[in-house]
């Protein structure tokens, strides 16, 4: 067989699964990493995002603050992580935060400053603070763009997640690094199928949520049906309506003096 028959040969057999160093708590741990590097990323960038994109002050942060951590290597943070920190999850976070970041921090920001600015002075107009503008006006309008940088950050993240290994971690990493060292390269290929599957899992389930957010649709509240009349009622209203017809037609009434 070759490596990519005995890689599924692997990953389907049900006794690889179990254990503390199976494939299902492999990727526990790997969804845990990925899960805690989002989280940082998001509590940092989104609420810088949301601020300079509503005042329109630090735009040139925003830019040359994205540029500069996409350029940063990813291994070499870690490395320097290890060295400052030892080993453990800080390096890793710190690693990942940093590449989830920029694309968080650029969907925020794009969204919030590129909402209709009519219906912002319109919410002004109606004596709304800056905070609930903020709050209630733009960050709805500007979800998806908001949900499309957390897919993007959060792809990023649990593809690179793999590097906690490196720092003695869990995770599918050490499919990968374990499956070199000892030039079980099936073993590798296994790590590789498994990071692939969960980033598109994770992909397909964010792209649902970008498409849920869409403002005016009506997805997240779902469809409602408008209530319909009763029978009894329908044929009263058509009764009134008959009567008033045939007495505008009969003219006034004789009894009745003009």
């Amino acid at each position: 067989m070759n490596f990519l028959e005995q890689a599924l040969s692997f990953i389907f057999t049900a006794a690889n699964w179990s254990g503390p160093s199976g494939l299902g708590m492999r990727i526990v741990e790997h969804l845990q990493y990925t899960a805690i590097a989002t989280f940082f990323s998001a509590l940092i960038a989104v609420p810088i995002g949301m601020l300079i994109g509503h005042t329109g002050r630090g735009t040139f942060l925003v830019v040359t603050g994205v540029n500069a951590l996409r350029a940063l290597p990813t291994l070499g943070v870690l490395l320097l992580g290890v060295l400052l920190w030892g080993l453990g999850l800080v390096p890793p976070t710190v690693a990942l935060m940093l590449l989830g970041i920029p694309p968080l921090l650029a969907g925020t920001y794009a969204g919030i400053a590129n909402v209709d600015r009519s219906v912002v002075d319109a919410a002004r107009s109606m004596g709304m603070t800056e905070r609930r503008i903020l709050l209630r006006v733009e960050t709805p309008i500007a979800m998806p763009l908001i949900l499309g940088g957390l897919r993007t950050a959060t792809l990023q993240i649990v593809a690179t997640a793999t590097v906690a290994a490196y720092a003695s971690l869990g995770g599918l990493g050490r499919y990968l690094i374990d499956g070199i060292k000892v030039r079980q390269f099936r073993i590798a290929l296994v790590g590789a199928l498994m990071v692939t599957l969960l980033a598109l899992i994770l992909d397909a389930a964010l792209a649902f949520a970008v498409w849920l957010s869409v403002p005016g649709s009506g997805r997240l509240r779902g469809r409602r049906s408008l209530p319909q009349p009763f029978l009894s009622d329908e044929v009263a209203v058509e009764s009134r309506r008959s009567s008033a017809a045939r007495h505008e037609r009969a003219g006034p009434s004789p009894t009745v003096d003009p």
